[in-house]
């Protein structure tokens, strides 16, 4: 219904009325155009929606007709991102600073009647949307309603703003080492693509923790990438430092810093270093894992192409045991690897080469250069009744270089020399899958045999070996033509592999896989068997396992298994058994599953007893963990790692958390048993409350308080 006061200059429109003006919209029960002031007056369920997603709904709303200036009375906001402002009245000027009296913020939903979980009430709020801040005036912070903190003035950028410079939420701890702690973090927002965090850590038994992290993204040319460094510092007193003499009283502390570059669509370039003041600094103030034993630290350039791989990586490795000696401290300047797949077929199968250069060297103990180059020719040939057949071909050749070497048959020094050794090797695989399609999915059984002929012997065990002691036989490496996990060594001899393959997979998108078999050295010699000693900390140790399950000509069997019937559920099972009493040797188990609000994960390791490479017993552990969602919001988690053979927990923690679209809580205590000397490790009981307020400080779902205890962060290796 329209109605035109002529007297007035006015046109009242009644009656479900909408108005649009650019990207404006109004709504009301009525509208009158006063066309001598050239405003707008809404009433009655009064809804206007502004360009930027702002809705405004009120009693009784007064704009002028380019919506630049308002006035509202009983007026609710809400933002794009679900934040509200509520106030008795408002004012807008300028198209950019609202001016609302006697208002409340916040970005939690409530329902209808109830307060909602946190909000900022104040006399006076004003919005200016140009500065992206929103300023209080004898404010107060309510939690239910309740006011629980006066403040006089306050100011956060308003819910559009990313990155601000300003303070953070605190963080409040408690543990026996450090006694309380608070974290109070200061954000710099610098630059669109630079920023600077400064974190300080008070301790009550360790003084100021000075932290700071800065991050850099940079483009320029067709460059890409970002780098950052983070650095740590305290001036320590001695009252409750370790005892062992290793550590003294005063300042320590570390840098790390990390970078990674796109330098061209297949070049990247990177480096993660960290430098330290002492071997357990970090780990004192919990930086890093507290199990971690080695420091290394790299700076790489890696080049992939479709059949070309490139990289080149200069490494630092340091030991972080308190009794480490110099052999712990190497470094390699650099290693170098290259690939190559030629692009076209040679008699029907596929030519690669590969290539490899190591310069190392130690300030007390072994310096090593090397160059490796190998030739390799495979091709897979399927016949007609389904068989298929894999032969594979290789020519290798080595030149070594090395001093102050201990040749570990007679233990005593080498002062220099320079070998070189080749190697051809003949392989063929053959496998035969049966496939079997029914209703409810599909059925691989695939036996397979492989038999790997080389040289009866060559002249190795007297040669250094820095990348091949790690040696973990399992169903993994079964059809693999060199068990070894580097070029230092090199198997000889003839060698047969046999096994089978299971592999189920549901219409569903369930699966099922078991691989199991053993391997057998039928002719020349083994070089699994005696694998020669180092001198370490002053004795005698193997250069790698001569217990691994393949020393003797009938290897011990290996067996893996992989099942995820459901999408929720998933098991892996990994085991090394005895080749004549079928006993287990090595046992990996890992598991995670989600029932409902329940989730749950565990992680059992077995490793047999092994007194040439300083294992006395056997050792068992589990690792458990176990959380409940108690609705959307609430959670508790329990985590656990427990060592078996000795009956003791080793760490524990109890993680309670509140998560809503505008607040966390997270509340953990943990202990750590763990009394190792050489790690400088002692008992310590911990205490954490972090609260995170969605528009002031940082707001974030994925942070990880149990870092320092039970995530991966052992070294790469080589």
């Amino acid at each position: 219904e329209l109605t035109y006061d002529t007297r007035g200059n006015r046109v009242i429109a009644k009656g479900n009325v909408e108005a649009y003006y650019n990207e404006y919209i109004l709504t009301a029960d009525q509208v009158i155009f006063d066309q001598t002031a050239n405003t707008l007056t809404a009433e009655g369920n009064a809804f206007m929606k502004e360009p930027n997603g702002n809705v405004v709904r009120a009693h009784r709303l007064v704009t002028s007709v380019d919506f630049s200036e308002a006035f509202g009375q009983s007026l609710s906001v809400v933002a794009k991102d679900e934040s509200r402002i509520v106030a008795e009245q408002a004012t807008r000027r300028d198209a950019s600073t609202t001016e609302y009296q006697r208002a409340r913020f916040s970005p939690c939903k409530s329902d209808d009647g109830q307060p909602p979980l946190w909000c900022l009430s104040a006399a006076r709020i004003v919005h200016e949307q140009k500065a992206a801040t929103i300023t209080y005036e004898q404010a107060a912070f309510e939690l239910l309603g309740v006011p629980i903190i006066y403040l006089p003035y306050f100011q956060h950028p308003d819910p559009s703003v990313r990155r601000r410079s300003g303070f953070l939420i605190p963080e409040i701890r408690s543990s026996t080492q450090l006694g309380y702690q608070v974290e109070v973090p200061y954000f710099f927002a610098l630059a669109p693509n630079y920023d600077f965090l400064f974190h300080p850590m008070y301790t009550s038994k360790q003084g100021v923790l000075w932290q700071g992290d800065w991050r850099h993204r940079v483009s320029f040319g067709g460059i890409t990438g970002l780098y950052s460094f983070k650095f740590a510092a305290a001036d320590q007193n001695d009252d409750n430092l370790s005892s062992s003499g290793h550590i003294t009283s005063g300042w320590r502390g570390s840098v790390e810093s990390k970078g990674h570059f796109s330098l061209s669509s297949w070049w990247t370039f990177g480096w993660d270093v960290t430098l330290e003041s002492d071997d357990s600094f970090r780990r004192f103030f919990k930086l890093d894992n507290v199990l971690q034993t080695d420091r290394v630290n790299t700076v790489y350039i890696e080049g992939i192409s479709k059949r070309n791989y490139f990289s080149a990586r200069l490494y630092h490795f340091g030991g972080l045991l308190l009794d480490d000696t110099p052999h712990a401290e190497s470094m390699v300047h650099p290693v170098i690897d290259y690939s190559y797949v030629y692009d076209k077929q040679v008699f029907g199968g596929e030519l690669s080469f590969l290539a490899s250069a190591l310069s190392l060297s130690r300030s007390d103990g072994t310096d090593l250069s090397r160059v490796n180059v190998e030739g390799r020719w495979r091709r897979q040939i399927v016949d007609p009744i389904g068989q298929v057949w894999t032969p594979f071909l290789s020519l290798r050749g080595d030149a070594y270089r090395y001093n102050n070497y201990v040749d570990p048959n007679t233990l005593q020094p080498v002062p220099e020399e320079t070998v070189s050794r080749g190697m051809a090797t003949a392989a063929l695989t053959y496998s035969y899958p049966f496939i079997k399609h029914n209703v409810v999915g599909s059925h691989i059984v695939e036996p397979t045999a492989q038999v790997v002929a080389r040289p009866a012997r060559i002249a190795q065990r007297v040669m250094p070996d820095e990348d091949a002691r790690s040696l973990v036989w399992d169903e993994t490496l079964l059809f693999d033509v060199d068990k070894f996990s580097g070029w230092d060594r090199i198997e000889t001899g003839t060698r047969i592999n046999v096994g089978f393959q299971y592999k189920f997979q549901a219409k569903g998108g369930g699966y099922a896989a078991i691989v199991a078999g053993q391997s057998f050295h039928i002719a020349g010699q083994n070089p699994y068997t005696d694998p020669g000693q180092i001198v370490l900390n002053g004795q005698p140790v193997s250069v790698f396992s001569p217990k691994s399950g393949l020393e003797t000509d009938t290897s011990d069997y290996v067996l893996g298994m992989y099942l995820s019937p459901i999408e929720s559920f998933r098991l892996i099972a990994q085991g090394r058994f005895d080749e004549k009493e079928l006993t287990l040797r090595r046992a990996n188990l890992f598991t995670e599953t989600r029932l409902g609000p329940i989730e749950a994960r565990a992680q059992y390791s077995f490793t047999h007893a092994d007194p040439t490479l300083l294992i006395d017993t056997s050792q068992q552990e589990l690792i458990g963990q176990l959380k409940l969602n108690i609705t959307d919001r609430w959670s508790v988690m329990a985590t656990m790692r427990y060592d078996l053979d000795a009956h003791e927990r080793l760490q524990d923690a109890l993680t309670v958390s509140y998560r809503d679209e505008c607040f966390v809580l997270t509340a953990q205590y943990t202990e750590t048993f763990i009394e190792n000397p050489l790690l400088d490790l002692r008992q310590d009981r911990s205490i954490m409350l972090r609260f995170e307020l969605k528009n002031i400080g940082q707001f974030h779902h994925n942070s990880d308080p149990l870092a320092h205890i039970f995530a991966e962060n052992q070294p790469p290796k080589i």
